[in-house]
This record gives structure tokens, sequence and C-alpha cells, in this order.
């Protein structure tokens, strides 16, 4: 028995939903986001501002696909209603981002500036130039662009520098300098020759 899919999702107020034979579609000042399911394994019902998501069996698949549909049918309410963000970092010498028209533009330690295209219904700011504000209604184009931002210069362990979540933590390791310069006081200092 699914938890989430068995859970009563409530319309906010701005979001228009239509049902049909295989998909919800949601309309919101926002934005517009599409839900399909398979109809030979649920029906979908809204009824009085709630949506249920009712299975048509008691088969494992239908089990499943309840759970996975409610949760995008939750993530399309939230995200036409609240909308998602993601905060990245960058830390770095010389390392900065600036949004110029429709393109976000990085400066990261390459030999050339490193641009990218903001999809539609994304809003790309940047507060100060080691911040990046990713703003959107979709919760999985909001993410998908963040991964491929950071993407480009991954946090790395030993300095820390590169592009992170901001609440990201690095796990920073020791450097082979440092390890040896330990190694080596040890050892010194550990026996006396006969």
């Amino acid at each position: 028995m699914s938890r989430k899919g068995n859970k009563l999702l409530t319309i906010p107020a701005n979001v228009n939903v239509t049902i049909t034979n295989d998909r919800v579609d949601f309309k919101s000042p926002s934005g517009n986001l599409t839900v399909k399911y398979p109809s030979d394994l649920l029906t979908i019902e809204n009824s009085n501002g709630i949506i249920k998501v009712i299975r048509k069996n008691q088969e494992t698949k239908s089990n499943v696909f309840q759970g996975t549909v409610a949760s995008n049918i939750t993530n399309a309410l939230v995200g036409l209603s609240k909308g998602y963000e993601k905060k990245l970092k960058i830390v770095g010498v010389g390392y900065k981002a600036n949004v110029t028209g429709n393109k976000l533009n990085l400066a990261i330690g390459f030999s050339h500036p490193v641009a990218f295209d903001i999809p539609s219904g994304l809003k790309v700011a940047c507060p100060t130039p080691t911040e990046i504000l990713i703003n959107g209604f979709d919760k999985i184009v909001v993410g998908e662009f963040a991964a491929n931002v950071r993407a480009t210069r991954k946090p790395e362990p030993y300095n820390g520098k590169g592009i992170m979540y901001s609440d990201e933590i690095i796990v920073r390791k020791v450097g082979k300098t440092a390890e040896g310069a330990g190694a080596a006081t040890g050892g010194a200092s550990g026996g006396t020759k006969k």
C-alpha cells in the first residue's frame, strides 16, 4: 500500500487542473505543466479542489505507479504555486559568474569562459559574483540546470575550489605534502640506532 499515493492533494487557488484519459494538465500564471499516468492502472479524480490517485487493481505495478504519479502531481502543484529554488556558490580565486541576457557566464579557471543558455521558465540571477540563484516552477528543469552548472567545475576535496550547492559540505582531504611531513616527523623521533 502506497502511503504517498493515498494522500489527498489540495489544489492551490491559482492553479487550474484538467484531467484527461492519460494526463493531468496544470495551468497557472507561472506556467503550464503536464503529468502523464498509465490509465490502465490508475484513475485520477478531482473533487472540490482535491486530487485523488486511485489504483484500478491491487498489483504491485499499480502500487508503484500510484506513488510515483502522486509525487509528480505534488511537485507540479508546489512548483506552480510556490516555485523551486537552487542556490550555488563558487569558491576559488578569480572564479565568478554573471548573467547577460539569456546566458549564464562562468569564469572558473579554464582558458576560456563557459556560457550556459538559460532554459525558458527559469530565472537565473547572480546577487554577488560568487553566488548563483536558480528559480523555476518545474522541479526537474531547475535541478537539471543546477546539476549541469555544478558539473563544469565540481568541488575538489584538497583546496575546496569549484561550484557547489550552498548547503553542500565538502569533506576535505589532507594533501600528500602534509601527510609526508607528519610521517617524516613521527619516523625521525621514533627510535635510536644501536
